[in-house]
């Protein structure tokens, strides 16, 4: 398993692929441990979580650089993804006692009804390189306090970022086994997740993983949360705030290389204001500085890898030849490294690749609308339903459009994005399940009913 830097094509290091009995000795010692660790008293839970906290931003520098270089994210992002990552682990810290208390029930008097929450066992969580790290620590955060243990199968092209999450809950001192990580191919997840030891699943990633994750674990009746793809639409209103728009647009697009599952993707802009927010968004999209992820100035880095960015130009050349505009960009950029320009296309024909198909990089496509029913319509024109966002000035119009749209988040006047504080996921082919919040923390337990007269 190689990790190679997709800014300048240099392999970091090698490492070892686990082998069975390296795979059998982490699943024997996440069963071992998950009797102890159940048992532990929430409170020792929580302040282990603090101490994950503490350990992110003491080496915060080192966990952003490793990203930067087995990922490409430009270094300044990533330094805030291990920022957000400490937030979410104080939040859980904070709160879990909160999310987990019992939940108490009307009954007849002298008997007293209630449900408690007890954690299900190993959890098996098969992540993507795009938030290395942020990925893992929104399941592990919540998923370990509430007493289950975790096994990471990350991406293999960030090998280097899942053993030092590995090393983060060592050094925070969770007790052996309860976070472990499997350095395997994704040829392997289905054995694993067969396996009796390990109780349910979460996946983040691209539909035909999460179909085949979904489809083993039904066959054994065990619990899984899926976020998949998105195809979020960004709907500017004739009564936005443009500025705002394209500044947030921008950042909402081409943040992370435009490799986001809940990334703007697609631009669908009131006729009214069509023409003007369309110039300053191409006009914002060619002042962004694209180079050296390493450069704390550099707003866009390269791509994961050349192979996916070749499958984004991909999607590209065709939708052009399909009649698409290019009004910025649409070339890889040439010298080494996997570097694809932020680009925008206009005059999308229907049934197109980047009007389709999910597009994981800086690719921002524009749609004139006639009016606030056309934006819906045209909105919820897709296959996926994983996030959206609206401008307006008018908050009541913004929450009135909001209920209209087929999604599982809505952010008036703001990007979509997800927060420890409220629950995330999508609908649709772009998953089920929660995640964060109180909600997510109760994705894996057992909600247990408790009846005593």
């Amino acid at each position: 398993m190689e990790a190679v830097n997709p800014a300048t094509e240099e392999r970091i290091a090698s490492y070892e692929e686990h082998d069975a009995d390296d795979v059998e000795a982490a699943l024997e010692a996440a069963h071992r441990s998950f009797e102890e660790w159940r048992e532990y008293p929430l409170r020792e839970r929580e302040r282990l979580l603090e101490n994950v906290a503490a350990v992110l931003r003491e080496d915060q520098r080192r966990y952003a650089e490793l990203m930067t270089a087995e990922m490409g994210k430009p270094l300044s992002q990533a330094t805030a993804e291990i920022e957000k990552c400490a937030w979410a682990c104080e939040h859980y810290a904070e709160h879990a006692h909160s999310y987990l208390s019992d939940e108490h029930h009307p009954s007849p008097p002298g008997t007293e009804a209630r449900t408690v929450y007890e954690p299900l066992g190993p959890v098996l969580a098969v992540m993507p390189w795009n938030y290395p790290f942020w990925q893992v620590i929104r399941f592990a955060a919540p998923y370990l306090t509430a007493g289950n243990v975790g096994l990471l199968k990350h991406a293999s092209n960030v090998p280097g970022c899942a053993l030092a999450l590995e090393e983060l809950f060592e050094r925070a001192g969770y007790p052996d086994g309860v976070f472990r990580t499997l350095l395997i191919g994704s040829n392997r997840v289905d054995d694993v997740l067969s396996d009796d030891r390990v109780r349910a699943a979460t996946l983040t990633g691209s539909g035909p993983a999460g179909r085949a994750v979904a489809e083993t674990a039904g066959r054994q009746l065990k619990k899984t949360v899926l976020e998949l793809g998105g195809s979020d639409p960004f709907v500017v209103l004739d009564d936005a705030d443009l500025e705002a728009a394209v500044e947030t647009g921008v950042r909402a697009r081409t943040q992370n290389g435009g490799q986001s599952c809940i990334a703007a993707k697609r631009f669908l802009v009131h006729e009214a204001v069509y023409d003007e927010y369309v110039d300053r968004l191409v006009d914002a999209f060619e002042g962004l500085t694209v180079g050296d992820p390493m450069d704390e100035t550099t707003d866009v880095g390269p791509q994961a890898d050349a192979k996916l960015m070749t499958e984004l130009h991909e999607q590209v050349r065709r939708s052009v030849d399909a009649g698409a505009t290019v009004l910025t960009g649409g070339e890889p950029l040439d010298g080494t490294g996997a570097y694809y320009p932020p680009t925008v296309l206009a005059n999308v024909p229907n049934g197109c690749p980047v009007d389709v198909e999910e597009t994981f990089g800086p690719v921002a496509t524009v749609y004139e609308v006639e009016d606030e029913r056309d934006a819906i319509e045209t909105a919820n024109d897709t296959r996926f339903g994983l996030g959206a966002s609206i401008w307006t000035e008018d908050r009541e119009r913004g929450r009135r459009v909001a209920g209209e749209l087929d999604a599982g988040c809505v952010y008036v006047n703001e990007l979509v994005k997800s927060d420890p504080r409220v629950p995330f996921g999508g609908i649709t082919d772009s998953g089920y399940g929660r995640e964060l919040s109180r909600a997510g923390m109760l994705e894996f337990v057992n909600r247990k009913t408790v009846w005593v007269e």
